[in-house]
C-alpha cells in the first residue's frame, strides 16, 4: 500500500531542498526524491559557489525576491550553524549603453539600493585584481556576494530532515500520474508513493517529467574554470567583488577564491551546446578551457596561472530567460518550479518559501505573474 504524504518533491537540488525545508517547517509530511546524490554536480547546483546580487539587471521586478532570498539565507545559515552567504560586493560591468549596466543601475535606483557608478580606472585601482577595459562603466552594489552552493543544499536538506521530512537520494522517478478525486501517484525505480500535491523541481530533467516543457525548459552545457593567480591576495573574498562582465558580446562572470584554489570564471551560454540533460557531455576539452583562460588573461591582473579545475554544469533556459513557477492549469495539485536560465540559484531560499505556500494554500503572497506558464502557449496542458 503506497504510503501517503502531504507533498512529494521531485528533485532535491537548490529549489527542491529549499521546498522540503519550508514544507517540513510547516508541519507537512514531506517526501523528497533525488535521482543522484545529495548534493551532486550533474545539474545546476554544483560548482562550489554561486553569485547572489541585488542590483538585478534582468528586471527590477526581481529585486524584492532577491532581498527576501538574502533574508532567508541568513536565517538558514543561522539555523544550520554554518556560513552560507559571503558578502564581497558585486560589480556589473559593461559599456554605458549595454543592458547589463543600464539594467543594474535602474534596479538600484528603483529600489533605493546603495550603489556607486565607477569608471574602469576606479574599479582597477580599488580592486587590484581587476583589469576592466577603459570603455566600460560599473555599478558597484555592496551587498553582492556568493553562496556556498553545495553546502546550501546540504543545509536545507539537514533542516528539512530535522523537521521530519523524509529524503531519498539515488531514487529515480519514472512517472507521476494524477489520482482520480485528487492527489498524485509517483512511481520510482524503488517504490510507489502517493501525496496530495507534488512539486516538480528537477532542473535539467523537467522536460522528461513534464513533456509539455521540453521545448521551453531547455538544458544547456556550461563549463566553469578555476585559475591560480600569481598573487592570490587580490582574488580573495575581502578584495575581489563578484563580477558580471559583458565584453565583445561575451557574458563572463567571476567569483573570488573560496573552497578550492583559483579564481572561478564562467562564460554564460559557453559553447551553446543544448539538448537532453543526459546527452550533454560531462567531459571537459581544451575548447572549453580556451575562452575562460582568455578571460583570465585579458580582464584580470596576473590571474591566468595554472588551471586548478574545470567542471561542467547544466543550466536550463527558457526562451525569455525568466523562471517558471506555477501550478498546472488542469492539475492545481502539481506545482512546477524551474528557476533557471543561469540566474536562479540565489533565489532558492525564497522560492522554497513560495513553493511551500503554493502547496499549503494554493496561493502565495508573492507576485508570480512574470513566471506563469501561460506565457508559453505550448506549456498550458499537463501532458
Amino acid at each position: 500500500m503506497p504510503k501517503p504524504y502531504d507533498v512529494i518533491v521531485v528533485g532535491v537540488g537548490a529549489m527542491g531542498s529549499a521546498a522540503c525545508h519550508h514544507l517540513a517547517k510547516r508541519g507537512l509530511r514531506v517526501l523528497g526524491l533525488e535521482r543522484f546524490d545529495i548534493p551532486h554536480s550533474y545539474g545546476s547546483s554544483g560548482g562550489l559557489t554561486r553569485i547572489i546580487r541585488l542590483a538585478y539587471f534582468e528586471d527590477p521586478a526581481y529585486v524584492p525576491f532577491a532581498r527576501r532570498a538574502l533574508e532567508l539565507w541568513k536565517e538558514t545559515e543561522h539555523a544550520f550553524g554554518e556560513q552560507l552567504y559571503f558578502r564581497t560586493g558585486g560589480i556589473d560591468c559593461a559599456t554605458e549603453d549595454n543592458f547589463v549596466f543600464k539594467g543594474a543601475l535602474a534596479s538600484c535606483r528603483e529600489h533605493d539600493l546603495p550603489h556607486k557608478v565607477l569608471t574602469a580606472d576606479e574599479v582597477n585601482r580599488r580592486f587590484p585584481g581587476y583589469n576592466i577595459p577603459s570603455t566600460h562603466l560599473s555599478v558597484y552594489q555592496p551587498d553582492g556576494g556568493f553562496l556556498a552552493a553545495e553546502r546550501a543544499v546540504v543545509a536545507h536538506v539537514t533542516l528539512a530532515q530535522a523537521a521530519g521530512a523524509e529524503i531519498h537520494a539515488r531514487e529515480r522517478v519514472l512517472e507521476w500520474t494524477p489520482i482520480a478525486g485528487g492527489g498524485v501517484r509517483v512511481r520510482t525505480d524503488r517504490d510507489t508513493y502517493e501525496a496530495g500535491r507534488i512539486v516538480l523541481s528537477a532542473g535539467p530533467w523537467m522536460g522528461e517529467l513534464l513533456p509539455s516543457l521540453a521545448k521551453v525548459a531547455v538544458p544547456e552545457r556550461q563549463v566553469l574554470g578555476w585559475f591560480q593567480p600569481d598573487d592570490p591576495k587580490h582574488f580573495r573574498p575581502d578584495s575581489f567583488p563578484v563580477l558580471i562582465l559583458i565584453v565583445e558580446r561575451r557574458f563572463y562572470y567571476a567569483v573570488p577564491i573560496w573552497g578550492v584554489p583559483g579564481l572561478k570564471i564562467g562564460l554564460y551560454h559557453h559553447l551553446g551546446e543544448r539538448g537532453p540533460a543526459d546527452s550533454l557531455s560531462r567531459d571537459v576539452t581544451p575548447a572549453d578551457e580556451q575562452p575562460l583562460r582568455e578571460c583570465a588573461e585579458r580582464y584580470f591582473k596576473g590571474a591566468a596561472g595554472p588551471t586548478m579545475a574545470l567542471k561542467t554544469c547544466i543550466f536550463t533556459n527558457t526562451p525569455d530567460e525568466h523562471f517558471i513557477i506555477d501550478t498546472l492549469p488542469d492539475h492545481p495539485e502539481v506545482i512546477v518550479a524551474s528557476p533557471c536560465s543561469g540566474h536562479g540559484f540565489k533565489f532558492a531560499s525564497v522560492i522554497g518559501e513560495i513553493l511551500a505556500e503554493l502547496a499549503v494554500t494554493g496561493a502565495t503572497k508573492s507576485d508570480l505573474s512574470p513566471f506563469r506558464l501561460r506565457r508559453f502557449a505550448e506549456a498550458t496542458t499537463a501532458r
